[in-house]
């Protein structure tokens, strides 16, 4: 009799354990970080973006729900249909459950896209249109770290409350640079300012010359760089030579980031005024993570690398919740949790995949205010995040209801 007790109790042991492990496919939640490694975004979000992901796994613990998690990368060289075909091969044949980063706005929305064709998560963390939360936005997709409104809202805001009232734009010549540039000229007219005119650059162009003469002939009093990565700072350098900030115009940088502040330097970029959602000098949490990052990587980190680690922990956070790694129930979770951790306080997503947190304004420190290395930024303001972003009631998203 105690023979076959201990039989059943067995059979019994071993039928829940075979059921605890199907709730993870494949015994193993496999994580893509997919962005710009060797292009103009390279610093932007690149491999500090994948070793970001892989100090929040670390950080949880290295597995979830007894099982072990993995972290895979590759880059998307800023092209779409590469993106795609990467983000494909990863969710048919190597069985991928998330995509995260996804630099490029272009990029985040087709691997968007066909992350909701193929039921699987994505979470943006590089990329900028709110179209992804908007008019395309998805049941299993999220915006995490910043977007084109809460740009428009810190640096357009600010520097028209401080005069900087008429605008030329230098917008990058796709769907991300048109977006900032709009969301951004919404919200200089609304607050009485003016746009006197804009050109559009190819991506990762070298010669700014032409763009900007035709800026500076302009006499706007403010010059709105609609662009990142190399191309903003090399339209600073490019500027600097004209003479352009010394004349008497602004330049405005409407997303730039500590990283690329660090390769321009403060001797170039000093009194620019930006928008991050991170900063790793803001308090003992971040420079905690601040000082880890620097000896896993050798720089500090910006506000995508943070988002990403953030987004990567989330998401493990979410799987654990659901106690599963399915689509649908992980999805359920990660709108329902709040997200508090060393990039966001008091965290909310929206029915339209949107994080919403606070985001700062900043300007860049002139090279005698400097105390150690990376202390770039004087935070001027901190925007709510219900100010920051939109409302999700009002972001065209047909998930959320009216």
């Amino acid at each position: 009799m105690k023979k076959s007790l201990l039989a059943s109790l067995a059979f019994a042991l071993a039928g829940s354990t075979a059921a605890f492990a199907q709730d993870v496919s494949d015994n193993v939640v496999k994580i893509g970080i997919l962005n710009d490694q060797s292009g103009v975004y390279a610093d932007f979000g690149g491999e500090g973006s994948v070793a970001a992901a892989k100090m929040a796994v670390e950080d949880f613990g290295g597995t979830v729900l007894g099982q072990p998690i993995e972290i895979v990368d590759a880059d998307h060289q800023n092209k779409a249909d590469v993106a795609s075909n990467i983000a494909r091969q990863w969710y048919d044949t190597e069985n991928v459950d998330a995509i995260m980063e996804l630099t490029t706005s272009s990029v985040a929305l087709a691997v968007q896209a066909l992350s909701e064709e193929k039921e699987k998560i994505d979470i943006v963390t590089g990329a900028a249109t709110t179209e992804l939360t908007g008019a395309q936005c998805s049941p299993y997709g999220f915006h995490w770290v910043y977007d084109t409104h809460a740009l428009a809202v810190g640096t357009g805001g600010a520097l028209v409350e401080q005069g900087g009232d008429t605008w030329f734009f230098l917008t990058a010549d796709y769907a991300f640079g048109y977006s900032l540039e709009e969301q951004t000229s919404e919200f200089v007219k609304a607050n009485g300012g003016e746009i006197v005119g804009s050109v559009r650059h190819p991506l990762a162009t070298n010669d700014f010359s032409s763009f900007l003469l035709q800026a500076q002939s302009s006499g706007a009093k403010v010059i709105g760089l609609a662009n990142a990565g190399l191309d903003t700072a090399n339209a600073i350098k490019q500027a600097s030579e004209f003479g352009i900030v010394q004349a008497g115009q602004r330049l405005a940088a409407l997303l730039f980031t500590l990283a690329e502040v660090h390769g321009l330097g403060l001797e170039a970029a000093q009194g620019l005024t930006l928008t991050e959602g991170f900063y790793w000098n803001r308090n003992d949490a971040s420079r905690e993570f601040g000082k880890r990052f620097m000896e896993r990587t050798g720089r500090m980190p910006n506000m995508v690398q943070a988002g990403t680690y953030s987004a990567v922990l989330q998401y493990l956070k979410a799987v654990e919740q659901a106690g599963t790694d399915a689509t649908k129930p992980v999805s359920e979770a990660l709108h329902s949790m709040p997200v508090n951790d060393l990039f966001a306080e008091n965290g909310t997503v929206g029915a339209n995949g949107r994080m919403i947190h606070d985001m700062y304004l900043m300007e860049v420190k002139a090279p005698g205010d400097s105390t150690e290395d990376w202390d770039y930024y004087n935070v001027l303001a901190t925007i709510p995040g219900n100010e920051a972003f939109i409302d999700p009631a009002e972001s065209g998203c047909d998930l959320v209801s009216k």
